[in-house]
This record gives C-alpha cells, structure tokens and sequence, in this order.
C-alpha cells in the first residue's frame, strides 16, 4: 500500500532558510550582549568606587575632632592616619574602628567595645585579575601624593582602578 498524497514536512531548502535566518538574528544578538556585559561592569565599577570613597570620607569625618571640622568619635589609627584623618588601609574600614561616643557606666554595654563599621567588605573591581583578593584589584592613592601621578603612602586618601581599559564614553576607568 503506497500513500499518493502531498508529502508531510519540511524541504532541505525550507530548512536551511530558517537556519539561516536564525543565524542571521544570533550573529546580531551577540554585539548586544557584549555591550550590555560591559555597560552591567561599569555600572559595578561606579557602584564600587561610590561606596569605598563614600566609607573614606565617613571614616575621615569620624576620626577628626570638631576643631578640624570631623566628629571626633573614633580612636584613629596611630601615624599619619592620626593627622590627616584617613584609614592606614583599606581593611581598617571593614574591621571597624573603636567608638569613642560610647562613655559612661549608665551604658547598657558599659565595659564592652563597640566599633564602628564602614564596609562589610571591600567590592572588587570589576575589570580586574579576578583571582586577586578584593583589596589588591585597587589602586591606592594617599593624601601626600599628587592627583596627576597617585601613589600609595602612609594612608588612603582615595581609591582607581588599575584597568587600562576605556569606557564606553571614551574616559579611562583609572581616571573615574
């Protein structure tokens, strides 16, 4: 018994038209994808670089007293920190530093130290070596050097990032 109808499914050429198209859309899709990875990592980059330098200048305020414009209520580091009112480094923002507002015996927590935290980890650049620990993806500049060429010093007075890329507006990310 033999079926002399229409034959049932597609031709070779039908389906190599659909391939085609559908390659024709994925090739298109790829550039786009690309983009938006790269827009999603500098959007990470700008979030980072906010909250570090956000936690500097919190840490700065605390340390300095009110005759130099800070509140005062944090034991600064020893050295340099002491003076211009910036962390040694960028890990004494995590660990905290101890709070000096906290006095008297009414306290509920009299005897106990209570530190101050300003990050509750350091955010990793984003266009870094991805096996390095979070602190190293950053360049550290101190208050002495100057902003054309920073340097790393006796504290940390802001952060860049060490990529040599550029951005999708045409600046630097170690100049953001």
């Amino acid at each position: 018994m033999c079926r002399t109808g229409p034959a049932r499914g597609f031709t070779l050429i039908e389906m190599l038209v659909v391939v085609l198209i559908v390659g024709i859309l994925a090739s298109a899709a790829m550039p786009l994808a690309e983009l938006n990875q790269r827009r999603a990592r500098e959007a990470d980059l700008r979030t980072a670089l906010r909250s570090i330098r956000t936690a500097l200048d919190e840490y700065r305020a605390d340390c300095l007293p009110a005759a130099q414009g800070g509140r005062g209520v944090i034991k600064c580091e020893d050295g340099v920190g002491r003076k211009t009112g910036y962390p040694p480094d960028l890990e004494t923002l995590v660990k905290g530093a101890e709070d000096k507002s906290v006095v008297g015996s009414g306290s509920a927590r009299a005897g106990t130290e209570r530190r101050r935290y300003y990050l509750r980890r350091i955010p990793r650049d984003p266009f870094a070596d991805a096996s390095l620990p979070a602190a190293q993806t950053w360049g550290l500049r101190s208050y002495d050097s100057p902003p054309d060429a920073p340097a790393p010093g006796a504290d940390v007075y802001d952060v860049y990032s060490m990529s040599d890329g550029i951005a999708m507006d045409g600046s630097h990310y170690r100049d953001w």
